[in-house]
């Protein structure tokens, strides 16, 4: 189902991510036994969360192991010792690592080291494991993913790349629209329409036109964490991209509002957009939980798929 590793979502086929999400979705009906029973993650956070440490750990716990959290003080990553290093030594004591980082060549370079399965929790590059859990919670809706269109409205940064790759394996139409400047990268555009799956990947600079015929509309925060201080100067550019009713009023009346969390409200979402019926936003951060248990468990050994 899975390499040894799920760094980026370029780690799957569309194969591979069809049986991730069937196993994310057999596990949240049927529950999940403790096929991890005895191992243990560790989590190397160089950046704080809620979602994703909470997510990753109650997965282990439900799949009968427990992981080990080390912050960014305690490991020092980098500056106590180098990634190469840190991934050694964990691989003689824990049975995988799940690691949030700000430079993504850290997870790069842990994955090269390390003899134990290694996910990206976050990185600057991509957060794969929040696109697995927004497929999954369109999968539930919907049944099927292929021809559904996704709309982002915002930077074309992290999750919007995860979500490019993702969408297009998944057979998806992906939209995302973006102040100038701050669009997907070209060559992020170019590995995703390279990719096999059916789906599409459109980069736009009109936020009414990217949601037209979407089935969901998404949004992020305007300054990812580490990039705060220039929030100030991006408010101007991005005003005309916030999720609000306006700009859904330019959707269809049943597409859906998508955000990863934290949200800024008032920012990048508005309160009636973010507390609308149409909101999926607590089923997408109840399903960071689910994705990651199918993916723990392919990895760690515990899933025959």
């Amino acid at each position: 189902m899975l390499g040894r590793d799920f760094v980026s979502i370029l780690d799957l086929s569309p194969q591979s991510l069809t049986r991730l999400l069937d196993l994310s979705l057999g596990m949240k009906r049927d529950g999940v036994g403790p096929v991890l029973q005895g191992q243990t993650l560790a989590l190397v956070f160089e950046k704080p969360s809620l979602r994703t440490r909470v997510s990753f750990e109650m997965a282990m716990q439900r799949l009968g192991g427990r992981s080990l959290y080390l912050s960014a003080y305690e490991v020092q990553m980098g500056d106590r010792e180098p990634p190469r290093d840190v991934a050694r030594v964990l691989s003689r004591m824990v049975h995988g690592i799940a690691a949030r980082t700000f430079d993504h060549e850290t997870l790069v370079e842990l994955a090269r080291y390390a003899e134990i399965p290694v996910v990206n929790a976050l990185s600057e590059d991509e957060h794969p494991c929040q696109a697995l859990a927004d497929l999954l919670t369109l999968r539930e809706r919907f049944g099927s993913l292929a021809g559904l269109r996704l709309a982002f409205v915002g930077e074309g940064n992290n999750v919007a790349r995860s979500l490019a790759y993702a969408c297009v394996l998944a057979g998806m139409d992906f939209v995302c629209a973006s102040p100038p400047g701050f669009d997907l990268p070209a060559e992020t555009l170019a590995r995703a329409r390279a990719l096999p799956g059916g789906g599409s990947v459109t980069q736009l600079f009109d936020a009414h036109e990217a949601v037209r015929g979407a089935t969901a509309v998404y949004t992020d925060v305007w300054a990812s964490m580490g990039h705060e201080h220039e929030l100030e100067s991006r408010k101007e550019h991005f005003a005309p991209f916030q999720l609000n009713a306006e700009l859904l009023a330019a959707a269809p009346p049943d597409a859906l509002v998508m955000h990863d969390l934290p949200a800024h409200r008032g920012e990048e979402i508005t309160d009636d957009a973010i507390e609308s019926p149409r909101s999926v936003v607590f089923d997408q951060a109840e399903n960071r939980m689910h994705a990651q248990q199918a993916v723990l468990a392919a990895l760690l050994g515990g899933s025959p798929g």
